[in-house]
């Protein structure tokens, strides 16, 4: 029965390093086939780099999503059709660089694809509506399952998209607000669901942040920097088991590591 490993939002050089040391040793002891990460915020926070990609695939991360933050990093415009391993979101306007979606074989057959998508509300990047672009995955030929993320602030969103692809997505998980949810469960058409996977990166903070200054912030509206935390890191995410045969999900519970 394969099993799939989805990280979600690795944030800075904490999250990194977690994933760096924690990661191998989990692949062997959970038995898994395929890991998934989100890897938008890899870069200090904001955005991701080439090179910090190709770390992340050194550790064991075998394939990445990205989300609103995509194009923070200078330069990653240039770099992102060269990873093959990663992909931007599906519903980003036409044109722009980079993969839409991204594939990996599965070791007992069949193929995986994985593709992000994201919300609109309270976003601030352009994006077409998900919900009438993300059935248009089922059209890709040659992909047996999907993983789909939806990348978005709002639940209400990410958990329509779960029942509207309740069925025939192996699973749909959400990201972005880096606080992880509780509600992971299988779906009755057989598809995996979590509303968001939590944040891979530090825990004594405001989503990944120094405290003190998000706080004076939001006391003042004056502009700070906010440097990356460094305390209390945990590796977050979920795992997923499904019947390759059926193509549905059994099982999905949350994944929590600390340091």
């Amino acid at each position: 029965m394969p099993r799939i490993l989805f990280i979600g939002d690795i944030v800075g050089k904490p999250g990194r390093t977690i994933v760096r040391e924690r990661l191998p040793a989990l692949r062997s002891e959970l038995d898994i086939d395929v890991v998934i990460a989100n890897a938008e915020n890899a870069a200090s926070g904001k955005g991701i780099t080439g090179a910090l990609a190709k770390e992340l695939a050194q550790a064991g991360v075998d394939r990445m999503t990205l989300g609103d933050h995509v194009w923070d990093q200078r330069g990653f415009d240039g770099e992102i059709d060269s990873l093959d391993f990663i992909c931007r979101p599906w519903n980003l306007p036409g044109g722009v660089p980079g993969r839409s979606w991204v594939s990996i074989g599965l070791s007992g057959g069949g193929t995986l694809g994985i593709a992000t998508f994201l919300g609109r509300q309270f976003m601030k990047v352009t994006a077409g509506n998900l919900f009438e672009q993300i059935e248009a995955v089922f059209d890709v030929a040659g992909v047996d399952y999907w993983f789909i993320e939806v990348h978005a602030e709002t639940t209400s969103e990410k958990v329509a998209a779960g029942w509207l692809l309740d069925g025939r997505a192996l699973a749909v998980v959400g990201t972005h607000t880096h606080i992880p949810t509780a509600d992971g469960r299988v779906l009755p058409g057989g598809t995996a669901y979590l509303t968001d996977a939590g944040m891979t990166g530090p825990y004594a903070s405001v989503l990944g942040r120094e405290v003190e200054p998000v706080i004076g912030a939001l006391r003042d509206g004056m502009p700070r920097r906010f440097p990356v935390a460094r305390q209390d890191v945990r590796l977050c995410g979920c795992l997923i088991d499904f019947d390759a045969a059926t193509g549905k999900a059994t099982a999905i519970e949350r994944v929590e590591v600390g340091e």
